[in-house]
């Protein structure tokens, strides 16, 4: 029994089943948003709302039938039971803010699509690597930040009049927003300043942040040389199980087979054909000259 449910939880029409059922519960959370959607199809929208998530309760059930003690092995099940367990709880009272908690049901694509879960996979093994990126970027923005205090206080107190200022104004530049415009109040008054911004713009968006993405391409990339080799292992495995299984079979079908008991001794007799024997009239031939 549990093998038949392991072949059904792992069959790719299952997993399509769960995606469409994950989608459509994501479109009727969003239409929950609307006071028409709600005033014209309320009932129908609770009742596809509470399918969808008894559907996934039950599937976590089967699974966790399936895999036991391995089932919490897997981070991701863990996510999914995380967020399941969110549905779950009342959202009468105090709780009501949980409802909104509801659409994060969507976010269980992560889990199921492949794809989306190498990427997930790879943005979190990256993370160590990015450490060092954030702490350079730290740095740099409070350097830049205690001098921008410094030398721009009185002309614009309100991009620069603090350090907490500054650093937000810096931070705010760092993602192109209305950078050029700070910059050009501030020239007004220092004409010089393009050189300040424009080697802070250089070291943090053509620079600092190019280096997350480097290593998060880099991470995504181990990320698929490991999934390559590992289906390279699984082929293998896979070809050598089934060589093991003919090889059995052709064993089996040898033994099924009787051999007859005189068809060794028949086939051991055989010897090649014997000479042809000697002529009578040469024999004469020789009795008589002599």
């Amino acid at each position: 029994m549990r093998e038949r449910v392991r072949a059904a939880l792992e069959a790719p029409r299952f997993q399509r089943v769960i995606i469409a059922v994950i989608v459509i519960n994501a479109a009727t959370l969003g239409l929950e948003t609307s006071a028409t959607a709600v005033e014209r199809y309320g009932t129908a929208l609770t009742v596809v709302d509470h399918l969808a998530l008894y559907i996934f309760v039950l599937e976590l059930a089967a699974k966790m039938y399936v895999y036991r003690r391995g089932f919490f092995r897997d981070p991701w099940n863990l996510f999914d039971i995380m967020i399941v367990t969110v549905s779950l709880l009342p959202t009468a009272g105090g709780l009501s803010v949980l409802r909104a908690l509801r659409i994060l049901r969507a976010l269980r694509l992560i889990s199921v699509v492949p794809s989306l879960r190498r990427v997930v996979t790879a943005l979190l093994t990256a993370v160590p690597g990015m450490t060092s990126i954030v702490v350079l970027l730290g740095l740099v923005l409070y350097v830049t930040a205690v001098m921008g205090t410094k030398l721009y206080r009185a002309t614009a107190p309100e991009y620069f009049g603090d350090l907490p200022t500054s650093l937000f104004t810096l931070f705010q530049m760092m993602t192109g927003d209305a950078w050029s415009d700070i910059t050009r109040e501030v020239m007004d008054e220092h004409p010089s300043a393009w050189v300040f911004f424009v080697l802070f713009m250089l070291v943090c968006t053509f620079v600092v942040l190019n280096l997350f993405i480097a290593v998060v391409v880099s991470a995504m990339e181990d990320e698929h040389a490991e999934e390559s080799v590992q289906a390279t292992q699984d082929l293998g495995v896979a070809v050598l199980t089934e060589l093991a299984a003919l090889r059995a079979e052709v064993r089996e079908l040898r033994e099924r087979v009787p051999v007859p008991a005189g068809a060794g001794a028949m086939s051991g007799d055989r010897s090649p054909a014997a000479p042809a024997p000697r002529r009578r009239g040469s024999a004469r031939g020789r009795t008589g000259g002599r």
